[in-house]
């Protein structure tokens, strides 16, 4: 029983991901200095880590694992919806990167604000 409230303890430290980038798309929205502060991750060595630290500095926990498992799971939850998900699926190409896609999202937000 104790290892069961453990992980559920754990489950709860995890951040709903739709959530987080909800909140910085709204930030994103709101104010064009969020918006570039977060494209410019785009421009580093290691885009997913600096946008996950700009979240941090934003007030929001995000850690690169975060974006990687959610978006392998939006993927996963997509294919089974079609054709019953089965090996014979349509192949659906960059669905499942969350991060290239919330900041495709960003890019035109930015390119409306300027």
């Amino acid at each position: 029983m104790q290892i069961l409230n453990r992980f559920s303890q754990r489950r709860f430290l995890m951040p709903d991901i739709d959530a987080v980038l909800s909140a910085l798309r709204r930030l994103a929205l709101a104010d064009p200095a969020v918006c570039r502060k977060l494209l410019s991750a785009n421009h580093t060595p290691n885009p997913v880590d600096s946008f996950c630290s700009t979240a941090a500095e934003l007030g929001y926990t995000l850690s690169p694992m975060d974006l990687i498992n959610a978006g392998e799971q939006y993927y996963a939850d997509m294919r089974r919806s079609t054709n019953g998900g089965g090996e014979n699926s349509p192949l659906l190409k960059g669905e499942d990167d969350y991060f290239e896609l919330f900041m495709a999202e960003l890019s035109e937000i930015f390119a409306r604000q300027v």
